[in-house]
Parts: structure tokens; C-alpha cells; sequence
């Protein structure tokens, strides 16, 4: 018989363990990485049980009459045990969605977990929310390298990173992350955009987290010119932040932090994920960022949004 009721602060350490069995499992799930931010979001998780056992765990939030898998993360759909079937993630989220539903919900945002990240084929909630009649509300279009077998990097790019090793940057990990999101808000600035967390925010959760998440940056004479903040799971190794200065832009320093990233994980993970390049929901494609990304042999990877009304 399959259940389902809400977390409970009590319930931290099994859901932690169910997180680390899954087959899509990532450090964004556990509960001491979704807590930083407790205090804006609206926990609306779920645990599944079959027969009293935990099957499933779905991380969410909820903003009035709507859930959300999760708004403070950039994906999290059903986080089902090592055994999760077809027919087993069909009833999980056929109970998840009648209880949301009993509760007043009256639209569940689902953000099931992209393909690259699965340690093995783990999609049974993909044909479980389309059985329950979910459409597809937006597509972002991320872009990866399977580091096993690189497409090669493009003429411009190889030329590029050959002029930046002959600039005299060093790069190398740092715990620096003041200065960098210092670096990240002077760029993003002209975006009028600001990055997602505060200095203190990153090298905390970096502290909670080492390993799997690392700041590697270059310098050009003692000065900082690029980082990359880079968020680890067993199979991936994806770019959360990216960030040059003008002077860093002239010497290529996040070719050479890229280049060094890349060759490092080789034999470590599967894939290297640099992130989304759209905007409102994928409606829009900067071109010149998914081609940046494409000069170093990354290709299309989607992550999806549907809709379901309860």
C-alpha cells in the first residue's frame, strides 16, 4: 500500500539516506543544502512509503495554492530509492498529487532531474507525470561534455586557450569567495542581474558541503581575473558560476580554468554540465552564450518544467 504525509525535521537522517541510495541522487537534496534557505521558501516536502517503507522523497515548496518541486533549486522531481519501478514512481506520484490535492493545491510544478544526472536510467517519473496528464511548461536548454568521449574543442577556441597559456595565469582552487562574488556582481551588474548567493552564503554552503562544492580561480599578477564555482555529484561536475573580469576576458582565464576543469574530471565523471543558456523558460536562446559553450565540444541537454493541475 503506498502513503504519503509530510517532512518532518525528525525524518532528516532517512531522507538523507534515501537521497545518497537514489539513482538520481545530488547533495541538493539533502536537507542541510535545501535548509539554507528555509527561511524563504515554504517547505511543502513529501516522503512516499510502500507498505511503511520509504520509497521516495520529493523535495517542493509551496507559494499559495501552487507546489513546486523545488523553487529553490534548479531541478527535483521524485528522488525514488535504488529500486524505484515504472508502476512504483506511477503510484508515488498518483498518492503525492491526491494528497497535495486534498491539502488545497491546485497546481503542482514538476522539475524532474536531467537525464545526465542519473547514475542509471531513472525516468519512471517522466512517464508518470505525463500519465497523469502534466504538460510541458518550459524548456531551458543546458549544454554538457560526455567526458568519456569529447567532441573536440573548435578552431577559435583551441586558439584562444593557446594565447592564454602563454599569458603567465596562475590557476589554482581558492576558498576566496568574497572576492569572487565581488568579481560576479561587477559582471553581472551590467546584466542587472545578481548572482544567486551572497559571499557568505557560497563559502558556507562550501563549508557544509566540501566535496562537492569548489571555487577554482586565475590570477594575472596577483590579481583576480576569472572563477568557476563548480558543483559536484558523483556523475557530474556543472559550472554554478562563471565569471571574468574585462582584463580576464583580453587574457582567456576562463579558457585556461575550463580547460584544466575539463582534463581534471576526465576518468572521474561522466559529464561536464555548463548550464543553462536561455531565458523565460527557454522561450529566449543567447545565442553567443550557448555557442561560447559549444566552442568546447558541450551539447544540448534540456531541463524541463510541467504543469499539473490538481
Amino acid at each position: 500500500m503506498t502513503s504519503v504525509r509530510p517532512y518532518e525535521s525528525s525524518d532528516d537522517a532517512a531522507w538523507d539516506a534515501l537521497v545518497r541510495s537514489s539513482r538520481v541522487s545530488h547533495f541538493l537534496f539533502l536537507r542541510d543544502y535545501m535548509e539554507y534557505h528555509s527561511d524563504r521558501f515554504e517547505d511543502a516536502s513529501l516522503l512516499v512509503f510502500e507498505d511503511d517503507a520509504l520509497a521516495a522523497v520529493l523535495p517542493a515548496n509551496r507559494v499559495g495554492s501552487e507546489v513546486v518541486s523545488h523553487g529553490g533549486l534548479t531541478f527535483g522531481g521524485l528522488v525514488g530509492g535504488p529500486a524505484m519501478s515504472a508502476n512504483g514512481a506511477l503510484r508515488a506520484l498518483e498518492a503525492a498529487t491526491a494528497w497535495l490535492a486534498a491539502e488545497g493545491v491546485e497546481r503542482l510544478v514538476y522539475k524532474p532531474v536531467p537525464h545526465v544526472y542519473h547514475s542509471t536510467p531513472a525516468e519512471e517519473d517522466l512517464y508518470a507525470i505525463f500519465r497523469l496528464g502534466a504538460r510541458l511548461l518550459a524548456r531551458d536548454l543546458s549544454s554538457a561534455i560526455l567526458l568519456d568521449a569529447p567532441l573536440p574543442y573548435s578552431k577559435g577556441r583551441r586558439a584562444s586557450l593557446k594565447r592564454a597559456r602563454e599569458q603567465g595565469i596562475d590557476v589554482a582552487p581558492s576558498e576566496d569567495f568574497d572576492a569572487f562574488i565581488a568579481l560576479a556582481e561587477r559582471v553581472l551588474e551590467r546584466h542587472d542581474a545578481t548572482p544567486t548567493h551572497s559571499a557568505a552564503e557560497l563559502a558556507a554552503l562550501a563549508a557544509r558541503f566540501p566535496e562537492h562544492i569548489h571555487l577554482v580561480t586565475a590570477r594575472h599578477g596577483g590579481e583576480l581575473v576569472a572563477g568557476v564555482v563548480v558543483y559536484e555529484t558523483d556523475v557530474v561536475a556543472h559550472t554554478q558560476y562563471i565569471a571574468a573580469s574585462e582584463s580576464g576576458k583580453d587574457l582567456g582565464a576562463v579558457d585556461l580554468i575550463v580547460d584544466a576543469l575539463i582534463d581534471g574530471y576526465k576518468g572521474q565523471k561522466r559529464w561536464f554540465d555548463f548550464g543553462i543558456s536561455t531565458e523565460r523558460g527557454g522561450e529566449v536562446l543567447n545565442a553567443g552564450l550557448v555557442r561560447n559553450k559549444e566552442s568546447y565540444g558541450a551539447r544540448a541537454v534540456v531541463y524541463d518544467r510541467y504543469e499539473l493541475a490538481l
